[in-house]
């Protein structure tokens, strides 16, 4: 069992501005978020945390590490945010107006995104054997990376608040997803299924 955890809130995500792979670290707000999220992954089930390189899930995952008295694992590059290029730093407004088809140049192609996040499931689990393992990283990795697994549409996962968190499982011989920011993957799966009706009705 893996959780994929939102990092925690940063001056950025305040602003409405897309990050991407831009290092903004976290501010007061997005410290208290972790430390209060703690309690949450208490209990004795998880065994290391892990992380994405950039500073703001690096730290989100120090702070759950050292209030959980878990061992910091190590960082990896298959849970770096998206590379958005001349997008980063954008507020959503501004990205509609500047690039309604989102085709925004040196953005990381969105097809690429989910299977990288899988890789890196699977590399946590070869470092720690199979243990459960929190892992801290971005919205878009962590609702590519689901998607992959589902086989549902990335657009019509919901939007992942900070220090949410999602639980995958490697169970007969694939990896499963069993739940969508905190929210059971049976409830969450009837909404996307709505979703992708609404879509096919509106073409």
């Amino acid at each position: 069992m893996l959780a994929l955890i939102r990092h925690g809130q940063t001056d950025w995500n305040f602003a409405g501005r897309l990050q991407g792979r831009t290092d903004i670290p976290l501010n007061a707000v997005g410290r208290a978020q972790a430390r209060a999220a703690a309690s949450a992954f208490s209990g004795g089930m998880w065994q290391a945390v892990v992380s994405s390189p950039l500073g703001r899930a690096r730290e989100t995952a120090e702070i759950l590490a050292d209030a959980l008295a878990l061992p910091l694992g190590g960082t990896y590059d298959e849970l770096l945010e998206q590379e958005y290029g001349e997008g980063e730093g954008e507020t959503l407004t501004d990205l509609a107006v500047r690039w309604p088809d989102r085709a925004i140049p040196g953005k990381e192609p969105d097809h690429e995104v989910g299977p990288r996040g899988l890789r890196g499931l699977e590399r946590i689990t070869r470092d720690h054997g199979g243990a459960p393992v929190l892992a801290v990283a971005h919205g878009a990795l962590i609702r590519y990376t689901l998607s992959s697994i589902s086989g549902h549409d990335p657009r019509h996962f919901p939007r992942l608040d900070n220090l949410s968190s999602s639980h995958v499982r490697f169970e007969d011989a694939a990896w499963r997803v069993h739940s969508v920011g905190g929210i059971d993957f049976a409830e969450v799966a009837l909404d996307l299924e709505a979703r992708a009706a609404q879509d096919e009705r509106a073409a």
